[in-house]
């Protein structure tokens, strides 16, 4: 079935891709909470004609993306927590806490945009930020004990 997504999906497609989805997914998933839409004639020409409207919003948030990226390149952040005696974190470090960090260093990076591997110990890892669908940068991130 060809739907028009109306969010973001992260293994699925970006806000306003047409893409074709199984039949039960779209029907028990997607249309009951409100992510896609049938992609009938005319849902179809709806978008076409939000899609023309909105390349000028698209490419100034593209922009602002790349603005960000590139005060954001050359960082590294610092983060303590408690740690035992073999340098095994309690807990492990989180998108949020990330997020938190940012915060403090004047950047408002939304939790949900952060991925990082499982952080178990301490040491240096590697965050990426998903500023914009086409922009993404990596930054530093050092776990130390408090």
């Amino acid at each position: 079935m060809k739907i028009i997504l109306k969010e973001n999906m992260k293994n699925l497609g970006h806000q306003g891709d047409m893409v074709d989805v199984k039949n039960g997914y779209a029907n028990n998933f997607l249309f009951p909470r409100g992510m896609a839409v049938m992609a009938t004639a005319s849902n179809v020409k709806i978008h076409e004609e939000n899609t023309r409207q909105g390349t000028k919003k698209r490419e100034k948030m593209k922009t602002d993306a790349l603005g960000l990226s590139d005060q954001l390149k050359e960082m590294s952040i610092t983060i303590g927590t408690k740690a035992g005696a073999n340098g095994k974190i309690f807990g492990s470090i989180t998108p949020l806490q990330i997020s938190q960090v940012l915060k403090t260093k004047g950047f408002d990076i939304d939790r949900r945009k952060i991925e990082i591997s499982d952080v178990k110990m301490l040491g240096s890892y590697e965050a990426t930020l998903n500023l914009h669908r086409d922009v993404t940068v990596n930054i530093a991130v050092e776990v130390i004990a408090e």
